[in-house]
């Protein structure tokens, strides 16, 4: 019986949070651009479980690029208001929209000159009426037997927070290296702001060949240290190439008589590198701007220090700094 009703749950939740799609229109596009181009900040506003929600959200819009705060509505009645600008935009969180303590304030924050977006399950609710722009995030049904407790409603109220932050991230975009600047005690933070010396693969974990090697041999070595690339050598062992595996594939794809090849035959000349002294957050930036998992590591004369792969920036599986 606890399986059966827990089940239940979570299928009510999920119905209520699917039926959202069908609302996500021409509104939702508008609420997205004016936040995004909004000078200001996001003020989020909302009592009991809504407020928790919108809680959440602000921290999640934080978090990834979209300045907000949380502005409780009975604070704001006894002077907290202070805090919004006319170049802010006001969001307020309500599922029935009748809010006595939120909508009290609509005709203050409305002669303060922000817009203001509603996240409201009634669309004809005096919340609705009385704002810019309503995104409707009502359900049919609370997961609660009774009807009262929020559930199902919350749940959708704090799906669509989530819509709007990741709809925000790319319309900004946001990236991962700027986690360096707020998230400076995460572990992707810690990683970012090292240099890529500490982080970088050395010695054996190099992959390596001198040009006049034959593709057989540079497959061979693509494959030893399993990182999808080798690197090409002068005689002076400075780099002068790259071949990744993406480039065996397209050869075969194409029936290219690859082990008859010379390495000069294949590689990309010139390719994109970085400094032992880089920041990290630099080898992020080139590795998402050139769509690259792998950036050779050279000094200033060309010479090739190490390799640093995309998973020893975001710490997939075992991670050590160099030296520790």
């Amino acid at each position: 019986m606890i399986i059966k009703q827990a089940i239940e749950v979570l299928d009510i939740e999920a119905k209520g949070i699917l039926e959202l799609k069908e609302r996500i229109d021409k509104n939702f596009v508008k609420m997205a651009e004016i936040i995004c181009n909004s000078t200001g900040r996001l003020i989020v506003a909302g009592i009991g479980k809504s407020g928790i929600v919108g809680r959440k959200i602000v921290a999640t819009l934080n978090s990834t690029g979209t300045r907000s705060i949380f502005l409780h509505p009975v604070e704001a009645m006894h002077g907290d208001l202070g805090i919004v600008g006319q170049d802010d935009v006001f969001l307020a969180l309500s599922n029935s929209g009748e809010t006595d303590e939120l909508n009290i304030l609509l005709p203050s924050i409305r002669s303060v000159g922000c817009k203001i977006i509603a996240f409201t399950g009634r669309a004809n609710s005096t919340l609705a009426t009385h704002s810019d722009i309503v995104i409707d995030v009502g359900v049919k049904k609370e997961a609660c037997p009774l009807g009262l407790a929020p559930t199902a409603s919350t749940t959708a109220m704090l799906a669509m927070g989530d819509a709007l932050a990741v709809v925000l991230i790319n319309k900004k975009h946001f990236k991962k290296s700027d986690f360096k600047k707020i998230h400076p005690g995460g572990a992707l933070g810690q990683r970012l702001s090292g240099s890529v010396k500490d982080i970088m693969l050395t010695g054996e974990e190099l992959p390596l060949v001198f040009e006049g090697t034959t593709m057989e041999e540079a497959v061979r070595e693509i494959d030893r240290p399993g990182l999808g690339v080798t690197f090409i050598l002068k005689s002076d062992k400075t780099l002068c190439g790259i071949i990744t595996d993406g480039d065996i594939r397209r050869l075969i794809a194409r029936k290219e008589p690859i082990f008859e090849m010379a390495v000069e035959d294949v590689m990309t000349q010139n390719p994109k590198t970085v400094h032992p002294d880089s920041p990290a957050y630099d080898a992020l930036n080139i590795m998402e701007e050139y769509e690259i998992t792998v950036l050779p590591v050279t000094n200033l004369t060309g010479k090739v220090q190490g390799v640093l792969h995309l998973h020893d920036i975001l710490g997939k599986g075992a991670f050590k700094f160099n030296g520790t």
